[in-house]
């Protein structure tokens, strides 16, 4: 019997979602708590990556068990189990070939920035003293809605076969206590591609950067022509949806 599991996670203390032979990870972490109830091994697999210090407000991953199992009964017990950072929502059953990863119809990230200094926000948002110019950050961000291979906001040297992707909404829109959001919703994502955008986007918005000069980077299919990655600590993977058919069992 294959499951999904939903849940949320601070990414403040982890390297990120997948294992790594000498840090902690989301999905060891995940791996490990489930065995320690179910009393046998348990492989995970996530919807995709995420890098150190990167959160989730919805992540999602499957299991296999052998013997099936009640899922609320095993989201007590896993969250029973599982450090206070790390939050299971629900636990569905989905039919034996439902894949996290490559079923996944969008994704949606956001990022959020701070304008005004905050301690109890401070790993969760990228604060700013100074406000950049969000509504030319927007013209550039239109952009990206046109935009076919993202190789300039791309990891270099990763073993992704395409760098294609259908970006359906990507745009910054003000929040409440000085904050603003940047959401992006794409079929899928590059490595490190929300926070290239972001960084090249904040040049933009600081007017080192114009928005032809930005499109110029996204022509170019050069990593190095874009601006730096924005701080991990503002990413949330915020919601990611799969077809209705692979829930009906």
């Amino acid at each position: 019997m294959r499951y999904f599991i939903y849940l949320e996670f601070d990414g403040t203390a982890y390297s990120g979602w997948q294992i790594q032979p000498h840090s902690s990870s989301v999905q060891q972490t995940i791996e490990e708590s489930l065995a320690l109830f179910l009393r046998e091994k348990i492989s995970v697999i996530g919807a995709g990556r995420t890098d150190a210090g990167v959160h989730a407000s919805e992540m999602v991953a499957h299991f296999d068990l052998d013997t099936p199992q009640n899922c609320i009964w095993m989201q007590n017990k896993l969250n029973g189990i599982l450090p206070a950072d790390i939050a299971v929502h629900r636990i569905v059953p989905v039919k034996p070939d439902a894949h996290a990863r490559f079923d996944a119809v969008s994704r949606t990230y956001r990022y959020y920035l701070s304008l005004q200094k905050s301690a109890i926000h401070r790993d969760f948002s990228w604060f700013l003293p100074n406000e950049p110019d969000f509504k030319l950050m927007n013209y550039a961000a239109e952009l990206l809605i046109s935009t076919k291979d993202f190789t300039s906001f791309s990891k270099l040297h990763t073993d992704t076969k395409t760098n294609d992707c259908h970006v359906t909404e990507a745009q910054w829109t003000p929040l409440a206590d000085c904050c603003w959001v940047f959401t992006i919703t794409a079929d899928r994502f590059l490595r490190n591609m929300v926070r290239a955008i972001v960084g090249t986007l904040m040049d933009v918005g600081r007017h080192k950067l114009t928005v032809d000069g930005f499109k110029r980077i996204i022509d170019s299919k050069d990593r190095c022509s874009a601006g730096d990655s924005a701080p991990a600590k503002g990413l949330f993977l915020h919601k990611i949806v799969y077809p209705d058919n692979i829930f009906e069992i």
